[in-house]
């Protein structure tokens, strides 16, 4: 008769494959956020698109996806895990080749949005598998491997992304998600079995819930997106959609706490643990994807790299996170995780702090170190937030407040990347001005640069006032670059501001004992 122990290792192999399985359809969501943010110019220039048309190649996959993650955990309950997951990694598989397909910018950005929204449900459907199959101290490394794939992931998306596009074209940013794909839809029908379809909870539904929610999220994420690009409410469309989002999202508050049966449990924000969770959560999206954001952005405008270079220059990052999750297991099963959430959040602070020493020569050298010191604690800050979050709530209210759990972190990234957009916008004319204002006759240094400057293509254009007309142009791209790596350096302390705060959250947290395994392991 076999030991206990020998049927608790079986029972762990057993939860141990379809939850890997359900893992890469995670990882590969959340790649398909980032994979095309190095690769903008090529698609664009491949569909050709106009310049204000290739963002939403992004937006639009980011709109879709922040709409249907909140709805996952009433999906869930309707269709079942097992075959909600399936359905959304054949039309994540499907979509992903029409993508690659696209003969114009328009039908890209329908199919990207159809990607974010039939994939999504990819995503916080394996946070709340993670209860299911691990208990226990084994929680631990179940969290840590969904906060690595969720902060390397999005790190990952332009490196592996610059390099297919340089590689082969941007086509295959699309048809690599094909196998993985099909091998996800094929495996998840025969290794997954959480929990059973009720099919009757589709008669009682809140679908006026639903749409006042998916109205209140979708035009917030195009309004956090598009806005700092249209000047915020001086555009009428944003002004619009700013209005119709704070609307709908009353409504749908007011609705889903009277609503008996609602489709977003936001009462689970009474739990204290979870409601600090979301915040954490949410902090820890505006620093993961605006740095993401914002580094490729310097890369490529400051100092002219290509989507390669720029892919090299930031796979540091990845490359320490995963360097990190080891450390952070041996770490988390002899320490209170809240310290450990601490020592995340308080790193990714200084990292912020460090990356605010920028200069316009900084490259790959440069940036390794902010990078490491950035990577390394990531999964430091995201996995105890599962654990702590999550793990605090009754197993009947998991579905519903996963999907608001995960909503949070997208929700982050998305006011993340439209505050440093702002800032960028905003503070690089300050610092312009503030330079010119610098640059008179009284400036010795830049009456002798200019001088020489205008000498020069002086004597290659064949005339001063040609010369001195190439030296202001090169005078003013001077100021320009300067001033927008100030305005980088002011994003970035912006960010440190969001972790410092988070750190002081921390200790706020209750500790969750971790749960002890169920008896049916052991029969």
């Amino acid at each position: 008769m076999n030991s206990p122990t020998t049927f608790s290792h079986s029972g762990f192999v057993r939860s141990l494959l379809p939850f890997v399985v359900m893992c890469v359809g995670m990882f590969i969501a959340l790649l398909d956020i980032q994979i095309v943010a190095s690769s903008l110019q090529d698609i664009g220039g491949g569909l050709s698109a106009a310049q204000d048309e290739i963002s939403w190649v992004q937006t639009a996959y980011l709109i879709a996806e922040i709409v249907m993650i909140p709805l996952s955990g009433w999906l869930t309950r309707v269709f079942s895990t097992r075959w909600l997951f399936t359905a959304s990694a054949a039309g994540f598989t499907v979509t992903s080749m029409l993508c690659g397909l696209a003969w114009n910018i328009e039908s890209m950005i329908v199919f990207r949005a159809l990607q974010g929204l039939l994939g999504a449900s990819m995503i916080p459907t394996v946070f709340t598998s993670s209860f299911h199959y691990f208990q226990g101290p084994r929680r631990v490394y179940s969290a840590a491997v969904i906060g690595t794939i969720a902060s390397v992931a999005p790190t990952l998306g332009p490196v592996i992304g610059g390099f297919i596009t340089d590689t082969l074209n941007w086509h295959w940013l699309f048809y690599i998600n094909l196998l993985p794909g099909l091998v996800i839809t094929a495996l998840v029908p025969l290794l997954v079995r959480i929990d059973e379809p009720d099919l009757k909870l589709l008669k009682d539904a809140d679908y006026p819930g639903i749409v006042l929610m998916a109205l209140a999220l979708g035009t917030l994420e195009y309004v956090l997106e598009e806005g700092s690009r249209w000047n915020w409410l001086d555009d009428a469309t944003i002004r619009e959609c700013a209005l119709i989002s704070a609307i709908a999202g009353l409504l749908f508050v007011i609705r889903s706490l009277t609503f008996p049966r609602p489709v977003v449990d936001l009462r689970a924000f009474g739990n204290r643990n979870f409601a600090l969770g979301c915040i954490l959560s949410f902090v820890t999206g505006i620093g993961i994807f605006s740095t993401i954001y914002l580094t490729p952005l310097f890369l490529g405008y400051v100092r002219g790299f290509s989507a390669w270079q720029t892919g090299i220059a930031i796979f540091s990052t990845g490359a320490a996170s995963l360097l990190g999750v080891p450390v952070y297991i041996i770490l988390a099963r002899k320490f209170d995780t809240r310290w450990l959430m601490m020592f995340g959040l308080a790193s990714f602070g200084a990292a912020m702090w460090s990356y605010s020493f920028i200069t316009h020569d900084w490259g790959s050298a440069e940036f390794l170190v902010p990078q490491i010191l950035r990577g390394f604690p990531q999964v430091f800050a995201v996995a105890p937030s599962v654990n702590l979050g999550l793990g605090s709530l009754p197993p009947e209210r998991l579905k519903y407040a996963s999907g608001l759990f995960n909503m949070m972190r997208n929700l982050g990234g998305a006011v993340g990347i439209a505050v440093s957009g702002a800032v960028l916008n905003d503070r690089t004319n300050f610092h312009f001005h503030a330079i010119a204002s610098r640059l008179t006759p009284a400036n010795g240094a830049m009456t002798r640069l200019t001088g020489e400057i205008a000498r020069r293509y002086g004597d290659v254009l064949g005339g001063a006032q040609e010369g001195q007309a190439a030296a202001l142009k090169q005078l003013f791209r001077l100021a320009y670059r300067e001033a927008s790596t100030l305005a980088y350096a002011d994003a970035f302390r912006v960010i440190m501001i969001a972790f410092a705060i988070a750190t002081l959250l921390v200790p706020f947290l209750r500790n969750i004992a971790a749960a002890k395994a169920p008896a049916r392991e052991a029969h």
